[in-house]
């Protein structure tokens, strides 16, 4: 019998459902077995989040800094035949107890030696993170075999905002009865089960030979050049806010507090005014650049890590 391991962290519930529905198809075969390991920090992430609580994580989650977890209920001595790690974007990286997970002994002993397929569910930046997984995964000596990404779908800045909403009010439903439903669209999940075949396919070979081009050719990773550019750009001032709010502290201390405020500020003014501007001029670069962006594009769209 076939074994896949499935790791996760799912905080509003939504990466439950779109992990369900991926291996739907594969949970009706007999000869396969799935262990579902859900991440539990020994202190537990809120939600709904307090608007303060959704600005303090921005640091740690930037600086890829660990938490504490509880013990795995899964055996990392078992022999697995897949690993899927299953994971949110918090601020442009992994969240933070799934990049605990990666960091931790317990992910080398999963991860060596196997392949690893990574489902993602996310606003519409994913690149970065993505590329902190592939780093931990070949370090853990493990093969990334292929990638599964579910994103909303809505314009960027309408996305902010319901994003925003939801994770401050704990209520997926459309804003003010006007903005579209935040997060991956029920329709999107529900139409996920499409890549649960050539999972199953795949793991029933002994070399599980995951052709990430014909996960693509079924929508697993869609790639705008626009938002590429952006994210690149974003991700060197996150780094920046980062380092600034913890020169003051860790997490929750009072002494950041003023700074973590700062970027709360900040981030407002970036979604409403810099983040239209940015598109404006990731519009023109599109043209301007347009042999580099395809590269770079192609590049996204596979899981071999670039050298460095």
């Amino acid at each position: 019998m076939k074994k896949i391991l499935v790791i996760y962290y799912s905080q509003t519930g939504q990466l439950t459902q779109i992990i369900d529905s991926i291996l739907e198809p594969v949970r009706q075969d007999e000869d396969v077995a799935i262990v579902y390991e859900q991440l539990k920090p020994q202190q537990p992430y809120p939600f709904p989040w307090s608007t303060y609580q959704f600005c303090d994580v921005f640091a740690e989650s930037v600086a890829g800094t660990a938490c504490e977890l509880q013990p795995l209920a899964c055996n990392p001595d078992d022999d697995y035949d897949l690993v899927i790690v299953a994971y949110t974007v918090w601020y442009l990286a992994p969240s933070i107890p799934i990049n605990s997970f990666l960091q931790s002994p317990e992910a080398k002993k999963i991860i060596k030696n196997r392949p690893v397929l990574t489902i993602i569910g996310c606003r519409n930046m994913w690149l970065l993170a993505q590329e902190k997984v592939k780093q931990h995964v070949k370090q853990a000596g493990g093969r990334l075999a292929g990638n599964i990404v579910l994103a909303d779908r809505t314009n960027n800045l309408v996305g902010v905002l319901t994003i925003a909403v939801w994770m401050i009010s704990g209520k997926k439903e459309k804003f003010l009865r006007i903005f579209p439903a935040p997060g991956v669209s029920d329709e999107d999940i529900k139409a996920a089960a499409r890549f649960g075949q050539p999972i199953l396919a795949a793991i029933s070979r002994e070399e599980f030979p995951l052709d990430q081009e014909q996960l693509n050719a079924r929508g697993a990773v869609e790639i705008k050049p626009a938002l590429l550019l952006m994210e690149n750009r974003i991700s060197r001032v996150f780094k920046i806010w980062s380092g600034f709010i913890r020169q003051k502290g860790g997490p929750q201390d009072p002494g950041r507090r003023k700074r973590v405020r700062a970027f709360m500020i900040y981030l407002i003014v970036a979604v409403t005014i810099l983040a239209p501007l940015a598109a404006v001029v990731a519009f023109f670069l599109q043209i301007l650049k347009k042999d580099k962006l395809n590269a770079e594009v192609e590049y996204y769209s596979q899981n071999a890590l670039r050298d460095a």
